[in-house]
């Protein structure tokens, strides 16, 4: 697949071969759909914690006799029942995280990629380096690109500064290193930028069996 550069401006820039390999396969439904699944489970801390009967602060002393008093027979203050009381069956602190083969990973990166070229949503521009770490040179960027007002993903080859905080005002767009996207970011926007140094990067890392 051939797709045209473009400049911080919008102009063009020449193009680019895209390879079949990497954006021109057959997208897997099932795996991409168990990569964001893996994702969002690794997402979460675990760390949700109630207190058991044994755990809540009370007294194991029978509050009042058994029988005679007309009122519900009662064992202990800390009770499920009585307020303050103990928690059943409430959550507990554990480890939600997934795992799946490197080849899978791979796969459902490069098949969310796929989907992203078929549908027209890529867009490969040439250089996003920026004078000065300022809001308005990159939102003048995405309006040039016709990526303004939508949900936007920017993959850059590596750590960029001036980029990031040049993009942190700008809601609804997130940049991310190219190695370090997962499937959940590429599906999870409406136009995907990739700085065009990225591209290589991507073919290299998902061709040679070597990415996360």
């Amino acid at each position: 697949m051939t797709i045209d550069i473009k400049r911080i401006d919008g102009s063009a820039a020449g193009s680019v071969e895209l390879p079949d390999s990497v954006f021109g396969i057959e997208p897997n439904i099932a795996v991409m759909h168990q990569a964001v699944k893996m994702y969002l489970a690794n997402q979460r801390q675990g760390t949700h914690k109630t207190k058991s009967r044994g755990e809540v602060s009370g007294s194991t002393r029978k509050p009042w006799r058994q029988k005679g008093r007309g009122t519900a027979r009662a064992g202990h203050t800390r009770s499920p029942l009585w307020v303050g009381g103990g928690t059943v069956h409430g959550p507990h602190p554990h480890e939600y995280r997934q795992t799946m083969p490197k080849k899978m990973r791979q796969l459902a990166r490069r098949s969310a990629l796929s989907l992203k070229a078929r549908s027209n949503e890529i867009v490969v521009v040439e250089n996003l380096d920026f004078a000065a770490a300022k809001t308005r040179p990159f939102a003048d960027m995405l309006r040039a690109l016709d990526a303004q007002g939508k949900k936007a993903l920017v993959l850059v080859r590596e750590q960029n500064d001036t980029l990031m905080k040049s993009a942190r005002n700008i809601a609804r767009c997130e940049v991310i290193e190219a190695k370090n996207v997962s499937t959940y970011d590429l599906l999870n926007n409406q136009v995907l930028v990739i700085e065009r140094g990225s591209v290589d990067l991507l073919v290299d890392q998902l061709s040679n069996n070597d990415g996360q």
